[in-house]
């Protein structure tokens, strides 16, 4: 059995149509669809419906899945620690971010850590999609992964293997362009079938998105809106309202200064608004010394700041209340 047919199981999972997760391995549809059949061939079972679209798992798919996902999460850490240890003793941080946390949080948020404890380690952010990032922590690739989170989004790690911090509060809204002169906006909602408003939408890939679908799940369906332009990144998408090209759902953290300029005005009342989690994820088992510290100083700061007694700036001021699960 090859661990490549993991990650293709996965993948399938992951994008729920052959010719999408074959893109994503970057190899053709029919050595994926191959590869695929090797696996079943291999457990004795099909694992997908491939009757409906997106594919379905069948219920050995389902009993499958969490071994798949548990056995390369220990071949990617164990191969990590393998490396590890023939590195220097110089150590290393890994996280992944999405791409608005990485610009607007991490930065200020590590260092109000670094403030109360140096970190004596070498940091290495990788910042892409949400998708991308719930991989690399079930790789073991990365030990941390921040990002935005609401209740009704699917998150590939909400399960056992890992836990998480909440380490503040964000808020998505709607914003668009201010009229040329004046500050009502651009685009109003709601629009109407005969000139629907244009919107900025979020693709697949992003977690923003996700909340979205899961919060809002009929957003354009009233035949108000239209989607014009899709991407992954929140920046483009704020770009693009603030270039007049459509309405776009943005988390404050990444529009405040925009608000506070009038380059983009709010296109929603606030009570539209959709509240978010900021949280930090990682593995269920222990993981490197450095690690483990840091996750111990994030836990005290955060205990900390509930009781109102840590020595200096609090992240909680900024972003919200904090808590485990």
């Amino acid at each position: 059995m090859d661990a490549a047919w993991l990650e293709d199981f996965l993948a399938l999972i992951d994008c729920g149509h052959f010719s999408r997760a074959a893109e994503q391995r970057n190899i053709t549809q029919p050595a994926f669809s191959r590869r695929i059949r090797a696996l079943e061939d291999w457990i004795g079972a099909t694992l997908f419906d491939r009757d409906c679209q997106p594919v379905a798992l069948t219920a050995a798919g389902e009993r499958f899945r969490p071994v798949a996902e548990e056995t390369l999460r220990r071949l990617f850490q164990g191969r990590e620690a393998a490396r590890e240890a023939g590195r220097s003793a110089a150590a290393t941080l890994r996280f992944a971010a999405t791409q608005a946390l990485s610009l607007t949080f991490f930065p200020t948020w590590l260092r109000a850590i670094e403030a109360a404890d140096p970190l004596e380690a070498t940091i290495h952010l990788t910042a892409a999609h949400m998708s991308a990032c719930e991989q690399m922590m079930l790789r073991g690739e990365a030990q941390f992964l921040l990002c935005h989170h609401h209740p009704r989004a699917a998150n590939l790690l909400l399960t056992e293997q890992f836990r998480s911090l909440v380490l503040g509060a964000d808020r998505l809204l709607l914003v668009s362009a201010p009229q040329p002169h004046g500050s009502s906006p651009r685009f109003t909602l709601p629009g109407n079938p005969a000139e629907p408003v244009p919107l900025l939408a979020f693709s697949e890939e992003s977690g923003l998105g996700r909340i979205l679908t899961g919060a809002r799940p009929r957003i354009d369906g009233a035949g108000g809106l239209r989607i014009a332009f899709t991407s992954h990144l929140a920046s483009v998408l704020v770009a693009m309202a603030r270039d007049a090209r459509g309405v776009a759902w943005a988390p404050m953290s990444l529009v405040s200064a925009d608000l506070e300029r009038g380059s983009l005005v709010r296109a929603g009342p606030p009570d539209e608004d959709i509240p978010i989690e900021i949280r930090l994820f990682r593995p269920r088992p222990r993981q490197s010394p450095p690690a483990e510290r840091l996750w111990g100083a994030i836990a005290q700061r955060n205990e900390a700041d509930a009781q109102g007694s840590f020595g200096g700036p609090s992240l909680r001021d900024q972003h919200g209340s904090q808590s485990e699960n």
